[in-house]
């Protein structure tokens, strides 16, 4: 577990920025549950860490603005009953997180107009589907 956490060929989070807390889980039980601190809490500062080059650092920092508490994403796991699963969950999850809050922004969509057999069908579906409710309706007299 010495090695630093690999989230894109080019990126990699060193493990010495990662912050660990640990607690009970919670959830139903009954007698000698919850008696071991299975539920992890890991904190990675993005403010301030230095593994990210500076555009990717402002990149994740706007995307994950809703996340962050004064610039520290905080990701919890509680899943697995044993500590060493949630730790590995919980780092599964900040790779992608920060994975996807650095990926490059999408190509924008191109706009194209409806072709014309497109726009034909549009229109005789319409005119078909009001004689259907014309037909419908009560002669009048």
């Amino acid at each position: 577990m010495d090695d630093d956490l690999r989230v894109t060929p080019d990126v990699t989070l060193p493990r010495a920025e990662l912050t660990w807390r640990f607690s009970r889980s919670g959830g139903p039980g009954g007698q000698s549950v919850n008696t071991t601190d299975s539920r992890v809490e890991l904190r990675f500062d993005l403010a301030a860490t230095g593994a990210l080059p500076e555009p990717l650092k402002t990149r994740a920092l706007h995307r994950l603005a809703g996340r962050l508490v004064d610039g520290v994403l905080s990701i919890v796991a509680s899943e697995h009953r044993s500590q060493l699963q949630n730790r590995r969950a919980a780092e599964e999850r900040l790779v992608s997180v920060i994975a996807a809050a650095i990926a490059p922004p999408p190509r924008p969509r191109k706009r194209t107009k409806p072709s014309r057999g497109v726009i034909e069908r549009r229109l005789s579906d319409k005119r078909r589907r009001s004689l259907r409710k014309q037909e419908r309706r009560r002669p009048e007299d």
